[in-house]
């Protein structure tokens, strides 16, 4: 028996009711079935799907995301794979959903990203546990305290050449909950390359170095100091300002402590 659903594209998709070998190509998503308790019905992951660690070193990789393994696919005959419009390539999916059910997201805020959950949960029979984890999101979401005065913030999660984030990614959406004014929110391009003269220029009260995709660490804050004297540099854990999986659960409290 097949139910049809409409994906976060408008497309219809016709997957098995319940599907019992998924896969999942987005790494926020694959920690998400976890949460699920969807462990047996799990086939493949991907190389970057790092949480749940158990899932790491035992689940089979079908590649990364922008680069997939479709002769891996096919050997495990998915009834679904989940996948996201920006992080996987849109002529791998397209052949993808040829053969198989194909369900995309395409997540930007938070209230895109609860709608998501919501209805893995719905595809899945496991309705009352992404309901759950809706509710406890939102709870802590609406708890967060922020300041009177968002201090205005560059965002970077790239070097060689700089990027940064605009108004139009879920980075922005949650740095906005988090307090801070994101100082290339009107930039063109989702992900702009900027300059180290147009970081001297934008001159932020805080600049906020992303663990991923880049791994920034300790050892680039002293080059930003120089850059920047008069700017607050922390690192921040880019997980919790990227991934819109259940992991959101822990992003509140994160918040509050930055």
């Amino acid at each position: 028996m097949q139910q049809t659903y409409l994906d976060q594209l408008g497309r219809e998709v016709r997957i098995k009711k319940f599907p019992e070998r998924i896969i999942s190509v987005v790494p926020s998503q694959t920690e998400l079935l976890f949460d699920l308790g969807l462990d047996e019905r799990v086939a493949g992951i991907t190389k970057f799907c790092i949480h749940p660690e158990s899932w790491f070193s035992t689940k089979t990789r079908v590649g990364g995301t922008k680069n997939l393994n479709m002769n891996k696919i096919r050997a495990l005959n998915p009834d679904l794979i989940l996948a996201n419009k920006e992080e996987n390539m849109r002529g791998e999916l397209e052949m993808l959903a040829a053969e198989f059910p194909v369900w995309i997201s395409d997540i930007k805020t938070l209230p895109e990203a609860l709608d998501m959950i919501q209805q893995v949960g719905l595809i899945t029979g496991t309705r009352e546990m992404s309901q759950s984890i809706v509710n406890t999101i939102q709870q802590q979401f609406n708890e967060l305290a922020v300041q009177a005065k968002a201090k205005r913030a560059l965002y970077l999660i790239w070097q060689h050449p700089f990027m940064a984030v605009n108004n139009s990614t879920f980075i922005h959406d949650m740095m906005t909950r988090a307090g801070f004014e994101n100082a290339t929110a009107g930039y063109e391009n989702r992900y702009p390359e900027i300059t180290v003269q147009e970081i001297q220029r934008l001159n932020p009260e805080l600049l906020l170095l992303s663990s991923e995709p880049f791994p920034f660490a300790e050892k680039h804050i002293e080059d930003f100091r120089v850059l920047l004297p008069d700017s607050e540099i922390l690192l921040v854990d880019g997980e919790l300002f990227s991934w819109y999986g259940s992991r959101l659960i822990k992003a509140p409290a994160y918040f509050s402590a930055l």
